[in-house]
């Protein structure tokens, strides 16, 4: 099932970390755009905009999903850009599917024209 279809869930399950393996399969599958920070152990994508006012938009949304989702990330917001960050701390600050699968709804929001013409290219 594609990451962007799934719920996050919130039992103790949930706070197990996903395997190296499982997760570059899932990144490179379905979420080629996102980063693995080796360092920290979270995912993370910078996502750029042409003004404040698109970046500000594109935050209230990953708000939304993370209220939604009842699972949060890091961000770092700025003029034109935000890059977003996932990791659960309940697991020691590794990735867990629910750091995948919020990352997939932020990725949909582009996906279905939602901000598509607002994303910049890298």
């Amino acid at each position: 099932m594609q990451l962007a279809q799934q719920q996050c869930v919130h039992d103790d399950e949930a706070k197990n970390p996903i395997d190296d393996d499982k997760r570059q399969q899932l990144m490179s599958e379905q979420l080629s755009n996102w980063q693995f920070d080796d360092k920290t152990g979270a995912i993370y994508r910078k996502f750029k905009f042409k003004n404040y006012y698109h970046t500000m938009a594109f935050v209230n949304a990953v708000a939304w999903i993370a209220n939604k989702q009842a699972h949060h990330p890091d961000l770092e917001v700025s003029y034109g850009h935000c890059l977003v960050r996932y990791t659960t701390h309940d697991a020691g600050n590794s990735v867990c599917m629910n750091d995948l699968i919020c990352a997939a709804h932020i990725d949909a929001l582009e996906n279905n024209g939602t901000f598509g013409p607002n994303f910049l290219d890298d």
